[in-house]
């Protein structure tokens, strides 16, 4: 079952993003959308909003710094390793799944190095690259996007986000367990 299940994904992955590009303009064209047009204005729009944005952008960008920087990260995944060990969560992806939530180009940069020390097909590459995948930057996301249009009152959306986040992380593992196993 597991190399049946693992074909089925190989598959899916080659083929969604292909199948994707092909059908959006064909209902579009179906549709009578200018696409072109469309994807224009989308860009102009995306333009101003970046703009909008910076100073959230550069708010988030040396809190983490800081976090990293000061030994916070490291002295938080020594305290949590005995936890991830009772569920078989290699404690070398930690830094990264507590990153993912704050910066996505900051987990970016941790999966890279677990992916140049432990190689792209070990569980620990895989698993990291899944959790980059199925999680969401929450933080980010709410500083960035409802700062943009003036949201303050974000308990609600920050406990929503770290919750999805932390099912995500679960559901990572779970997956890599069954695919690839340990």
């Amino acid at each position: 079952m597991g190399a049946l299940f693992r074909e089925f994904i190989t598959l899916l992955s080659n083929w969604a993003i292909p199948v994707l590009l092909f059908f959006i303009p064909v209902i579009a064209f179906i549709k009578k959308v200018n696409v072109y047009e469309v994807f224009v204005d989308g860009a102009k729009e995306g333009f101003d909003v970046a703009i909008m944005i910076i100073p959230y952008l550069v708010a988030i960008l040396v809190s983490i710094g800081m976090f990293r920087a000061s030994g916070a990260m490291d002295l938080f995944v020594k305290l949590m390793s005995p936890v991830t060990n009772l569920i078989g969560f290699p404690a070398e992806v930690l830094p990264a799944a507590l990153m993912r939530p704050l910066s996505g180009s900051g987990t970016l940069g941790l999966v890279t190095e677990l992916l140049k020390t432990h190689g792209p097909d070990s569980f620990i590459g895989r698993l990291a690259s899944t959790i980059y995948g199925s999680t969401e930057t929450t933080f980010y996301v709410i500083a960035v996007y409802f700062g943009a249009v003036g949201i303050k009152k974000t308990r609600h959306a920050v406990l929503a986000g770290l919750t999805a986040d932390a099912v995500g992380i679960l559901a990572a593992l779970f997956i890599c367990r069954l695919v690839f196993g340990p």
